[in-house]
């Protein structure tokens, strides 16, 4: 599936599969200016990082066509400071602010050219960023397919499927890609409170390519593994620092807690770009803190008592310690992080 994200290059629009809708329905978030792009990000129209980079390519190209059309003033410091807000929608995921810069480098080696000739620099850019990445998400399956054993139930949280990357999936990439080799497997989804990500869209994704999924509430993981009802546990990241922490979906270092005392391996799925490397460890990975009604309320109803606080802390950190192995399109990264990730990048 890669149509979730389509760019209308010649009206310049920004066409989004609204994942807040499924999967009971299907519709088109369209995107004409920054601050579309900018509220789709906040209100997870579109979410998962490497999905959340391209389209900060996208948003940038939106941005300078916005400015063309005002006409007038300083285009070359209304388009920073429009790119200062395209980075600063959502803090947590890496790869926003991977997009932006990668945008940023082109304009500066772009010189002094026009700004409309810069727009189709750009737009060319944004389009070989989707492009890329659907290539990569591939590369990281085929890494990573070899953690999967014939016949073996999977366990993933949140959704790292085609819906959080331009498409093909990280975590789900690898899943994919195990079936493609002919495995039999099973996936098991985390319901993943609040925003229900693998109940509503990882089982989604995975119905429709007919491979055998179930939900499963988000406080069963320790009675599931127990039962020895799960061999490998696979996620996504939207965050790995330096030393190979890593940061994604809230409920996650959990999972790992729980995947380690039960002896079972945990992988970590991940494009290089959502690699920190000016990130030293998790303590340093911003936590993002989304609206208290997302858990106030359950489809629509509200299910929390009047005047009670809520924390709605949308990601947690695993630490490197409780990960088996990272996989990312160059290979699976194994311990000591710092070094392997290092190399990784270096190459």
């Amino acid at each position: 599936m890669e149509d979730h994200i389509r760019f209308d290059r010649e009206q310049c629009e920004l066409h989004l599969l609204d994942q807040r809708l499924l999967p009971t329905e299907e519709r088109i978030v369209v995107c004409r200016t920054l601050a579309d792009v900018v509220e789709a990000l906040q209100v997870m129209v579109v979410r998962g990082a490497p999905a959340i980079g391209v389209t900060a390519g996208f948003g940038a190209a939106l941005a300078l066509a916005e400015i063309l059309r005002r006409g007038g003033g300083d285009w070359r410091a209304a388009y920073d400071a429009a790119l200062d807000v395209l980075a600063a929608a959502r803090p947590t995921a890496v790869n926003l602010r991977w997009g932006v810069d990668r945008i940023r480098r082109l304009w500066r080696a772009a010189g002094d050219m026009d700004a409309a000739a810069l727009l189709e620099r750009i737009k060319d850019e944004a389009l070989a960023m989707q492009a890329e990445d659907i290539a990569i998400c591939r590369a990281i399956g085929r890494a990573g397919e070899g953690v999967i054993g014939d016949g073996q139930t999977v366990l993933t949280h949140c959704n790292a499927g085609a819906l959080a990357t331009a498409g093909y999936g990280t975590a789900l990439g690898v899943i994919r890609a195990a079936r493609e080799a002919g495995k039999r497997l099973r996936v098991i989804a985390d319901e993943t409170r609040p925003f229900l990500q693998g109940a509503r869209l990882t089982a989604w994704e995975l119905q429709r390519d007919g491979i055998e999924v179930t939900v499963a509430c988000d406080n069963a993981c320790a009675l599931l593994m127990g039962r020895g009802m799960v061999d490998v546990v696979v996620v996504g990241a939207d965050r790995i620092a330096a030393n190979g922490d890593t940061a994604n979906k809230i409920g996650t270092c959990g999972v790992a807690l729980l995947a380690r005392h039960f002896g079972i391996p945990f992988y970590v799925a991940a494009p290089l770009s959502t690699i920190d490397p000016a990130t030293p460890d998790g303590s340093a990975i911003p936590i993002e803190e989304r609206p208290a009604d997302e858990v106030r309320c359950l489809g629509g109803r509200q299910v929390c008592p009047d005047g009670v606080p809520v924390y709605n802390f949308a990601f947690d950190v695993t630490p490197a310690a409780f990960i088996s192995g990272i996989i990312t399109e160059k290979g699976l990264l194994k311990p000591p992080y710092a070094t392997t990730i290092a190399a990784a990048l270096s190459a």
